[in-house]
């Protein structure tokens, strides 16, 4: 007896379903697992975990601080880039800040919990405690000498053009210095809380400053990564750090700098990407040869 043509059609889905269920759903992730167990490829899958001493203490695929209760840097140890995964390096909240190079006014709230710092003083801030750290100087362009945004609201008497009238020092609340003290003949104020100089009408003129060209700490020293989980430094972040480690552990840097060199990986085949200094597996590699005094 042949079947009505919607009974048919329905069995024929629910076939359908069910073999792309078995192929899709058991044997395609099974195959995957099989494959992921080969010699060669079981690390990795297994999450490239990293051990000392009998005890688990990181992947090679994912970053981690090395920082004190505090959250200040162990002086002892290289330092990783910043993370804006969750509170740092969170692997289930992998994600970058979000903000772009147009972010440089910082928000000055009453309350704290409603300011926030423009990416600009982000880098600025970063810079500044990683050349304090490492016994460099941290000036970078349109940051100021206390590490925020070098950035000025601009009011003019005919809105975009005229005489000047009012400088507000955005990013800079008392009790700072303004990083100027005057902009074209007009005294430089500093910021109040919970206002919106821009929205004021203010036009936003970032400062160069007279830093360097060509700062001393490297890019990947202020900035996250899109993931937030990157494992690696640059290797010029990495020599950045050789003497303050050196020092701090009573080696030679010459010795030290043999062991950066050891944990740096090249380009991927060869062309792909830039070398990367993996700090896990190079900070493992400083307790086991040279013991923190």
């Amino acid at each position: 007896m042949r079947l009505p043509t919607w009974l048919a059609q329905h069995l024929a889905a629910l076939r359908a379903v069910l073999v792309f269920t078995v192929l899709l759903g058991l044997v395609y992730p099974l195959a995957l697992v099989a494959v992921g167990q080969l010699p060669g490829l079981n690390h990795k899958t297994d999450g490239s975990l990293i051990t000392s001493g009998g005890t688990t203490v990181g992947s090679s695929l994912i970053g981690q601080s090395f920082t004190d209760a505090d959250g200040n840097p162990v002086p002892r140890y290289f330092q990783s880039r910043p993370s804006a995964a969750g509170d740092g390096y969170d692997p289930r909240a992998t994600s970058a800040s979000n903000l772009g190079p147009e972010s440089v006014v910082d928000t000055i709230a009453t309350d704290p919990e409603e300011s926030s710092e423009s990416l600009l003083t982000q880098v600025c801030g970063r810079s500044k405690s990683v050349g304090e750290l490492n016994g460099v100087d941290g000036r970078r362009p349109y940051c100021t000498d206390d590490g925020v945004g070098a950035v000025l609201a601009v009011f003019r008497a005919d809105g975009l053009t005229g005489p000047v009238t009012r400088v507000v020092s955005v990013n800079q609340a008392a009790p700072a210095t303004p990083f100027v003290t005057s902009y074209q003949g007009v005294a430089v104020e500093l910021a109040q809380p919970d206002q919106d100089y821009v929205a004021a009408g203010g036009v936003v003129t970032p400062i160069r400053g007279d830093a360097p060209a060509d700062p001393a700490v490297p890019a990947d020293a202020v900035t996250a990564s899109a993931s937030g989980l990157d494992p690696q430094i640059s290797p010029a972040y990495a020599e950045l750090q050789v003497n303050r480690v050196a020092r701090e552990r009573g080696a030679d840097p010459a010795a030290v700098r043999k062991l950066v060199k050891e944990h740096t990986d090249g380009r991927g085949l060869g062309f792909l990407g830039e070398p990367g200094v993996n700090v896990l597996e190079l900070n493992l590699a400083l307790d086991k040869q040279f013991a923190a005094r």
